[in-house]
């Protein structure tokens, strides 16, 4: 073969699965269509968010390179949801769209085993159901073992403005216009996809004294578990809020034909976003709000471009005009690029196992927007993984399955081939039941053992891991062994941080679950005295406090598990299961759950028919 790895795009996911698949010592070739588009940002100037920041601090963990080249290239650190409890805090970054691709090519171009190639794929080499590499628009042949697709939007792209539309991906680049013809042709099934992305404003055209700017945190943060900050908290770039008011409304409404996906074309079937809707949207789903929040904000030191977060839309140019000048401080804003929405083909996320490897071609992998998701973070951590599985498929070694109490992407990637999608699908805290063990804090404690095990952390970064690991297990012992008195002086020291005292001894370890008391409270009026790391002390703190609620979550979740390692036999023929109900029958038939976990999650199948399975599993199979 000529090479071992082929990964087809340049965007977020094909960033990461050609990375872990050089780094783990295959031969590697990313074909992508620009070499300059390669990890751009089209919409969004950010890394991170809530759930998505905790993603990027899981791939981090698992060894991958998103977190760590957004902590070099942020213009301003948020954490949000600080002042709520760990389960929801989360990172986010304002990345800087010139530097964030460049450093992300540079690290790509300087890695071993590693080859990038400018072409376009269009076909793919499968024989006897087996993929063997693919074929570019010019019709030349590159062979290799495992094929990972990570085509973004570009599958039949359509750029929807108005009534117009323009067969085109991002950045006006050409599309792949015949790839997903192909995949039908190997028996995969396509679905439609929209997204869109707002106007760009030019900066001095701002009128900033009616809005209201937005900092980023005074306290230093990363991404990265490993490297500190290269950041100066003291300078990052500011964002501003404004709200739409009832004139933008009455424009927005008086002109809904107009927009694309209102009558603007009538051959619209990309389904949109539901958790990231356009303005358009907003408006016709929410009638009782009378505004709605905007933020500028700064996609680069380099240019002027300010990104108008929230007010995305497909009307035409003209209107996109009125819009933008009924928003208070933008009445003489000049648009420097007008927002659009894109329409594009994805396969259903069904199709594929939970190591990313499609089921009816063997060696074919996809990870990103082509399996139904969206966003740059969702896209890197499939990428990551899909990498990691090829690797070890090449190695024939078991795949690396990320569990629903484990991380966010192990929860994206079983929505996805247990549930499946039918609009671009986005990582909520909601969706994850065992949210309070998914926390922003624990990412290396929960993932970095899997990052080693499989060879992207090297021995340096794992025994720092280990240190760390150390380090938390010998505070909480000491504070469970330290024990105060209600002696006068100690009742003193505790009045000036709370109001509770205390009648009998205690440990620092139960004194701790009192809300209001912290570490360094206690360091403060000298009743503690130690030598621990900011993240060490934070982590114990979480921990002790949470303790009650973690305990009951884990029990939660060792249920799950029971049913995770009740296997089902993948040559299980549902038909001969009498009494399942049709839907559960043809549910199960097509997702071929791996266990009755899995099952139980299938939309459609429900606990009598979960019940009816077991029954036959123990009677014909003796699981």
């Amino acid at each position: 073969m000529e090479y071992e790895i082929i990964v087809a795009g340049g965007g977020h996911a094909g960033c990461e699965a050609a990375l872990a698949g050089a780094r783990l010592g295959h031969k590697t070739l990313l074909i992508t269509g620009n070499k300059n588009n390669i990890a751009t940002m089209p919409c969004n100037p950010s890394i991170g968010g809530s759930a998505k920041g905790i993603i990027v601090r899981e791939i981090d963990a698992l060894g991958g390179e998103m977190g760590i080249n957004a902590d070099k290239t942020l213009i301003q650190m948020k954490m949000l949801n600080s002042s709520k409890g760990p389960a929801v805090r989360s990172l986010r970054a304002q990345a800087d769209k010139v530097t964030y691709p460049k450093e992300m090519l540079k690290t790509l171009e300087s890695t071993p085993n590693l080859t990038i190639k400018e072409a376009m794929v269009e076909d793919l080499i499968v024989e006897d159901n087996t993929v063997k590499g693919v074929i570019t628009k010019e019709g030349v042949k590159i062979s290799s073992n495992i094929v990972i697709l990570t085509t973004g939007t570009y599958l039949k792209a359509d750029i929807l403005i108005g009534n117009t539309r323009t067969r085109s991906g991002p950045h006006d680049e050409e599309p792949s216009l015949h790839l997903s013809d192909n995949l039908k042709k190997y028996g995969l099934d396509i679905l439609r996809l929209k997204t869109g992305t707002p106007p760009r404003i030019k900066r001095d055209t701002i009128d900033f004294s009616k809005t209201k700017r937005e900092d980023g945190d005074s306290t230093i943060y990363t991404f990265s578990h490993d490297y500190p900050a290269t950041y100066d908290v003291n300078h990052q770039e500011p964002c501003y809020l404004i709200y739409t008011n009832q004139n933008t409304h009455k424009i927005i409404l008086d002109n809904l034909n107009k927009s694309a996906m209102y009558g603007g074309l009538d051959d619209i079937t990309g389904v949109g976003p539901r958790y990231c809707p356009s303005i358009e949207d907003k408006l016709v789903k929410f009638k009782d709000k009378e505004r709605h929040q905007l933020f500028l904000e700064p996609e680069s030191l380099y240019y002027d471009d300010i990104y108008l977060q929230g007010f995305s839309t497909s009307m035409p140019k003209d209107v996109q005009e009125k819009m933008v000048h009924s928003l208070e401080g933008l009445e003489n804003a000049k648009i420097l690029r007008y927002a659009y929405a894109i329409e594009y083909d994805a396969i259903y996320p069904t199709q594929i196992n939970a190591s990313l490897e499609t089921k009816k071609i063997k060696n074919l992998f996809t990870a990103g927007q082509i399996n139904g998701t969206s966003g740059y973070e969702e896209a890197a951590g499939q990428g990551l993984i899909a990498g990691i599985n090829a690797s070890l498929k090449l190695e024939h070694k078991e795949p690396l399955i990320l569990k629903r109490n484990e991380s966010y992407i192990g929860v994206l990637i079983d929505d996805l081939v247990t549930k499946g999608t039918i609009e671009p699908y986005r990582m909520l805290t909601s969706r994850a039941e065992y949210r309070l063990l998914l926390r922003h804090d624990n990412c290396d404690l929960r993932l970095r053992e899997y990052g080693h095990q499989v060879g992207l952390i090297d021995e340096e970064r794992y025994q720092k891991f280990l240190t760390k690991k150390k380090d938390i297990e010998e505070l909480k012992e000491y504070l469970r062994e330290t024990k105060i008195t209600p002696t006068k002086d100690t009742i003193a020291r505790l009045s000036q941080i709370t109001d509770i005292s205390i009648k009998d001894g205690i440990s620092l370890y139960n004194l701790l679950k009192r809300q209001e008391i912290t570490i360094p409270k206690l360091e403060q009026i000298n009743l503690l005295k130690i030598n621990y790391s900011k993240e060490v002390i934070e982590e114990v703190e979480i921990q002790i406090k949470y303790e009650g609620y973690i305990n009951k979550v884990e029990r939660e979740a060792e249920k799950m598990l029971k049913n995770e390692a009740k296997q089902i036999p993948e040559d299980l023929d549902y038909q001969k299961i009498p009494n399942l109900a049709s839907e559960a029958r043809q549910k199960l038939e097509l997702i071929r759950p791996k266990s009755l976990g899995q099952a139980l999650r299938i939309s459609g199948v429900n606990p009598s028919d979960i019940s009816i399975l077991m029954i036959y599993l123990k009677k014909y199979y003796n699981e």
